[in-house]
């Protein structure tokens, strides 16, 4: 039915080029009023440069783009929201220190005679929370609130500029699974009122459950378009990498060894409260549990990023001498943290630099850097990891999140460091560069390495561990000894209500 009618967006002939890259070639793109139409590739295949067109972002080299049947200039932010065009972005973009209902009204605030009536805006604001049917704290500041809540503002400031068309770049990226059904319904409530969604996402089952319609990009073209009932999982897959997987998991044979890590009675706060849990040789061990159940806290702990109240960890039978990440590098323990951006690169510095800092100690001589063997060392572990970049000297900031994912790991596997603490390491990453790092997991530890495996994703739960422990409100609630024999049942039973070791 939405196609019988003229589209509400247009976008015909993108085009889009930066020094070296040609971002988009030619793309045409259309959607409905009552639409949710997925926008999928592989990082790097376009959606951000498209979306940030749409959003007045970024000026088209070529084409043109029509609104409801008006051509539209989006030469800045401002003219895209103007012309009723929304992009929630996955970090989303509210202040942390003002209210819901500021935030809300930021830019647009309500009052007279250059005085901002407060009573205005908080009636405004609670009528369109009635509008959405939920409660949200609007008078408290912005960082007291859920990732979740914090979107639920950002659909609320896009209602209240009248908008058309709203994108949604990985809205549950950071989502227990009852937040996301949440945010479904708010979505399917919103296309019953013909607004028109452009949805990305990197996991395949939400756009299942939420779409209409699917495009794909890759390499800046438009390789693809399907009603979501005209095409399966292995086929939208295909269609992404351009080439078919026969599996989204690596297989292995696991050859576990020793134990080689070995925590016990760990406590902090009421983030950990008494983790005991051991990594063995060659073990990939998986660590799993709701947000905020205490997963990523237990990795900092291990890692010496924080400094835990009571415990012990040994490493191969002795404790950690010292404290603090700089002893955990010097023994060998590496940390991949969940945000990868903030916590893992120094966005502001060459893919070389960042590989090079924590291995200043072997890459120099008399205290000078020689950079001659750091470019030959980066260059060894670019192509092993297939890091795909101009040059080195390119910025880490411009960069997939696949491939900043491998700068990261690049930089650890040089140190040679023996035990690996992923925390969600394909979070926003495309199926291709998944596989691949699920390769890289098994690579290391079918060399004898230990890996800890934080994920919230249970299909890569499920399918990478060989032994799953899990976590609910700091405690250890249960562990699943033959991870290959489990379902996703038996872990939400135990990281929802905890529960006797499996």
């Amino acid at each position: 039915m939405a196609s019988a009618s003229p589209p509400l967006l247009s976008m015909r002939g993108i085009a889009k080029s930066f020094p070296g890259v040609q971002a988009l070639r030619d793309v045409d793109l259309d959607l409905h009023r009552g639409e949710v139409l997925a926008l999928l590739g592989e990082n790097g295949a376009g959606k951000s440069t498209l979306i940030k067109i749409l959003g007045g972002a970024h000026t088209p080299d070529a084409g043109r783009i029509v609104v409801d049947g008006i051509e539209a200039r989006l030469r800045s932010p401002q003219q895209a929201r103007r012309t009723g065009i929304a992009v929630i972005h996955q970090e989303l973009n509210l202040v942390p220190g003002l209210t819901g209902c500021e935030n809300i009204f930021l830019g647009q605030e309500r009052g007279a005679w250059r005085c901002v009536s407060r009573a205005v805006e908080a009636r405004e604001a609670e009528e369109l929370m009635r509008r959405l049917g939920l409660d949200v704290p609007l008078h408290v500041p912005c960082r007291r609130l859920t990732v979740a809540q914090q979107q639920i503002l950002e659909i609320a400031k896009a209602l209240l500029h009248e908008a058309r068309i709203i994108v949604m770049d990985e809205p549950t990226a950071a989502l227990t699974p009852l937040e996301t059904r949440q945010l479904f319904s708010i979505i399917d409530d919103l296309r019953s009122r013909g607004l028109g969604i452009i949805y990305i996402s990197h996991r395949l089952e939400e756009i299942f459950r939420i779409a209409d319609r699917i495009v794909v990009l890759r390499d800046g073209t438009k390789v693809g378009e399907r009603k979501v009932n005209a095409v399966d999982r292995p086929g939208l897959i295909a269609m992404m990498v351009g080439r078919p997987l026969t599996e989204e998991f690596p297989k292995r044979e696991p050859r576990i060894g020793e134990p080689r890590l070995v925590v016990s009675g760990l406590r902090r706060g009421r983030a950990v409260k008494g983790v005991s849990l051991e990594i063995r040789r060659g073990e990939v061990l998986a660590l799993t549990g709701l947000v905020g159940s205490g997963r990523t806290e237990t990795a900092r702990l291990i890692f010496g990023a924080d400094r835990p109240e009571s415990g012990t960890i040994l490493l191969d039978g002795r404790p950690l001498a010292g404290g603090g990440p700089r002893a955990a590098i010097r023994h060998g323990i590496a940390l991949l943290p969940e945000d990868r951006k903030t916590q893992g690169l120094v966005l502001a510095h060459s893919l070389r630099d960042n590989f090079g800092l924590p291995n200043m100690d072997w890459l120099s001589t008399c205290g000078f850097l020689r950079r001659r063997l750091e470019r030959t060392r980066f260059s060894e572990y670019a192509t092993r990891l297939r890091i795909r970049a101009p040059a080195t000297t390119t910025l880490a900031r411009n960069l997939s999140g696949g491939n900043q994912q491998k700068l990261v790991l690049a930089k650890w596997l040089a140190r040679r460091c023996e035990v690996l603490l992923f925390d969600e390491p394909t979070r926003g990453i495309d199926v291709g560069a998944r596989y691949e790092i699920y390769a890289l997991i098994n690579e290391l530890a079918a060399a004898g390495k230990s890996i800890l495996l934080i994920s919230s994703d249970l299909p890569e739960v499920l399918g990478m561990a060989d032994r799953i422990v899990v976590m609910h409100e700091g405690r250890v609630t249960g562990e699943i000894a033959d991870a290959r024999n489990s379902d996703q049942r038996q872990i939400m039973e135990l990281a929802v209500r905890g529960g006797e070791a499996a």
